[in-house]
């Protein structure tokens, strides 16, 4: 098992432990506290847990090579994860939705808010540890699992922060209201999320290019061997933490096949430094020839 591998696997397990332990606590809070808000915060945090164990299966599995059945690898198993994940998190979003406008017509009080106050600190603390962690995963791996993990978790530490508001301010200012509006936007902002990861997820399912910066740099990086004349029909791709880029490279006409080789491969090198990676495949063309 490669170095980034084993940090994708670190990432996903550390997510299950802080989500499990996070739905403990919110599970009190709520009981005490009667908040919608809370109740919000502990479903989303119910599905972090769900996701974050789906997506350790899917990084353990997405992390085997390639066989003579998947010459590509697995990598598209943590897309078909994440996209799994976003529909979950849609219809759940749905749920507290509905729920939410029972309230606001039928407010409830809300109790106990020192207790509500201890566990949501507790969870803003933890929360922002773990994502600064997967964040630092992300850039070393460009897993779409732990990115989407990642997503999952900004979302909790955003509604964290939002129910402590609604809790001190339904309690010590008597608007129950406002507990349930905090709570809808909660669930709105967690749509939103499902949307977002379902887009990532869709992209990658669907072999779409690489970003247009990540494009720009592998032009520019071909582009600067000295022998290479011009490069076209490039081809990319992301599939897990894995890239595959195939490039067209014009090379002059009258040079050797050995020359051309060597060419090719200086240029691969090049790119590997960039975009380790990477799997890639060049073709070289003698300039001035119609491939028709």
């Amino acid at each position: 098992m490669t170095h980034k591998e084993k940090l994708n696997q670190y990432a996903t397990q550390a997510a299950i432990f802080i989500a499990s332990f996070l739905v403990i606590g919110k599970l009190a809070a709520w009981w005490f506290t009667n908040s919608l808000s809370m109740q919000a915060s502990l479903i989303d945090s119910l599905l972090d847990v769900c996701a974050s164990i789906i997506n350790f299966f899917a990084v353990k599995h997405a992390a085997r090579p390639a066989d003579n059945e998947h010459r590509f690898g697995h990598g598209k198993l943590e897309a078909i994860a994440s996209l799994g994940q976003s529909i979950f998190i849609a219809a759940s979003a749905l749920w507290l939705i509905i729920d939410c406008v029972r309230r606001l017509y039928r407010p409830e009080p809300v109790e106990h808010s020192l207790i509500g106050n201890a566990v949501m600190i507790i969870a803003i603390g933890l929360t922002l540890i773990l994502i600064l962690f997967q964040r630092y995963v992300y850039k070393q791996t460009k897993s779409l699992a732990v990115k989407s993990d990642s997503l999952h978790y900004q979302t909790d530490f955003l509604t964290s922060a939002a129910v402590l508001v609604s809790l001190n301010f339904s309690h010590y200012l008597g608007t129950a209201i406002l507990d349930s509006a905090i709570g809808g936007g909660i669930a709105l902002y967690i749509a939103f999320t499902s949307w977002v990861i379902f887009r990532h997820a869709l992209d990658e399912l669907m072999d779409r290019e690489l970003p247009d910066e990540m494009l720009d740099k592998i032009y520019a990086i071909v582009r600067s061997h000295k022998k290479v004349i011009n490069v076209h029909d490039m081809r990319t791709r992301q599939s897990g933490y894995m890239q595959f880029i195939q490039m067209h490279l014009d090379l002059a006409p009258n040079i050797s096949l050995l020359e051309a080789h060597t060419i090719s491969v200086q240029v691969m090198h090049t790119l590997k430094k960039e975009f380790p990676t990477a799997d890639i495949l060049i073709h070289e063309d003698p300039f001035g020839f119609d491939e028709g």
